[in-house]
């Protein structure tokens, strides 16, 4: 058998079994395989800011060196989100994202096993080749696998398996680094990688009824490496100068430096994507009716779900709340997360949109951050603002992600769904250097206050900025 073969074969999708086609409610078994991947994502992210200072006495190093494991994984999945979408447009999103499931198991079987640092940060950035081919597909397989009436709860289901993700990944990372080894925080991902294999082959639906073969000669054939190699410079060097303030020990001139590389980068992506025929960005989506503001939004969310997820255990250690308690409070935040974007839109009327739906949630979230910055600081006077932010964010995020896939056309929905994850993606970043910087510049106490304080006025931008969708992209039936 040569390659071409071999590839057209591992390329072409394969049905659902009959019996599972068949039933009518046949689009919660996909959903339920997407929550698994969006579940595992979350949880490694969760996971692996446990295992840093037991990497650092390891592999007898600082922290500056270890924090790549982290970063490694981060700077690749921003980078190959979009691409990995457009990739799927055009291979099928079901193909690439059970490739994802593999790829993500086997990196994470390598990185258990490395046996240097270099080593297991090249693993953890094969381990986000394969995130970004679960991420960039994941919101796409829920919004055209599902009946329009279902979208919004299908969504709000799978913000939920994140919320979980989160919840449970610094307990669980805690328990695997004290009572086995940091090995396992990476093998932990391997049988669930496996699972999700099978469960996508039998549970989600194909999305292409016709095997995909590479394209001769043709110009609509050719990926857009220019913009791939201006989006991956660009967003790495903004990434690499947001890390500057979660610890990464770089001078300030090569902070700013960086931070006009992004922007000079960023303006030629934006040049390469106006005038090449297959672009990875896809201008035309983002200036579509409803989805450049969904996307900033999207990126609000979660950097009002990510900061108070890393300031909120500062603030309380700092007044003098043990550790293991002020995590069990913070984790109140992803519980309200999970339960709101699950069964949280009950307590609404019915009769709300999704553009009501998503200013309520904001405008709740901001409520509760500026309960907690006004509160005094303790382990009774935070549970109720966290929860509260939680519930607000989890109203919000999956109404958001609706609007954007719904203005998005079906034939471009993974490069849609991949950019509603970069900007996830980057929010979380912000998220996580937002409060650092804060609390270097002016302590923890003030510093603390100031941040939230800044994060409940972005609320109210977010309320601001929702709009109703553009044009319809929902596809007919999906394909068995």
């Amino acid at each position: 058998m040569n390659a071409t073969v071999l590839a057209t074969r591992l390329l072409t999708e394969r049905a659902r079994p009959r019996g599972i086609a068949g039933w009518r409610h046949a689009h919660w078994l996909a959903v339920g395989t997407v929550c698994l991947g969006a579940f595992l994502g979350q949880l490694t992210a969760g996971i692996t800011a446990l295992v840093l200072p037991a990497l650092g006495q390891h592999f007898r190093t600082d922290y500056a060196a270890v924090e790549w494991v982290a970063l490694a994984y981060l700077l690749v999945l921003v980078a190959l989100l979009a691409p990995v979408g457009r990739l799927s447009d055009l291979v099928g999103r079901k193909t690439v994202y059970l490739g994802g499931f593999a790829v993500f198991a086997l990196a994470s079987l390598g990185a258990g096993c490395a046996g240097g640092l270099g080593v297991l940060v090249a693993c953890r950035a094969v381990q986000a080749v394969g995130g970004a081919m679960m991420q960039a597909n994941s919101v796409a397989l829920v919004a055209r696998g599902v009946p329009g009436h279902a979208m919004r709860r299908a969504l709000g289901i799978q913000a939920a398996a994140q919320g979980l993700g989160l919840a449970l990944g610094p307990s669980l990372g805690g328990l695997l680094v004290e009572h086995a080894s940091w090995r396992w925080v990476f093998w932990i991902n391997v049988p669930i990688g496996l699972f999700g294999i099978l469960a996508g082959w039998f549970l989600l639906p194909r999305t292409r009824a016709e095997p995909w073969a590479p394209r001769s000669g043709g110009g609509d054939g050719r990926f857009d490496l220019p913009g791939l190699l201006l989006l991956t410079g660009a967003t790495t060097a903004l990434l690499l100068a947001l890390s500057t303030a979660s610890g990464l020990p770089l001078p300030g001139w090569a902070a700013a430096g960086l931070l006009l590389l992004a922007v000079l980068l960023a303006l030629g992506l934006v040049r390469q994507e106006r005038r090449t025929a297959r672009p990875i960005l896809a201008p035309g989506l983002v200036n579509t009716p409803g989805v450049r503001p969904g996307l900033a939004v999207a990126l609000i969310g979660y950097l009002l779900l990510f900061c108070p997820l890393v300031l909120g255990p500062v603030l309380l250690t700092e007044a003098g709340v043990p550790v293991l308690r002020a995590g069990l409070v913070i984790t109140l935040l992803p519980a309200g997360f999970a339960v709101a974007a699950t069964v949280g839109g009950a307590l609404l009327p019915r009769g709300w949109s999704d553009v009501t739906r998503c200013r309520f949630g904001a405008a709740v979230a901001g409520a509760g951050l500026l309960l907690f910055a006004l509160l005094p600081v303790g382990v009774a006077w935070a549970a109720a603002p966290l929860l509260v932010a939680g519930y607000g964010l989890g109203l919000l995020l999956p109404a958001n992600n609706a609007l954007v896939m719904r203005a998005i056309p079906a034939e471009c929905s993974a490069v849609g769904g991949g950019m509603v994850n970069m900007a996830r993606s980057l929010g979380t970043a912000l998220g996580t250097a937002v409060p650092v910087l804060g609390v270097h510049l002016a302590g923890a106490a003030s510093g603390g206050r100031t941040v939230l304080l800044a994060l409940a006025a972005v609320a109210v931008l977010a309320v601001a900025l929702v709009r109703p969708a553009g044009r319809a992209g929902r596809p007919g039936p999906p394909v068995l």
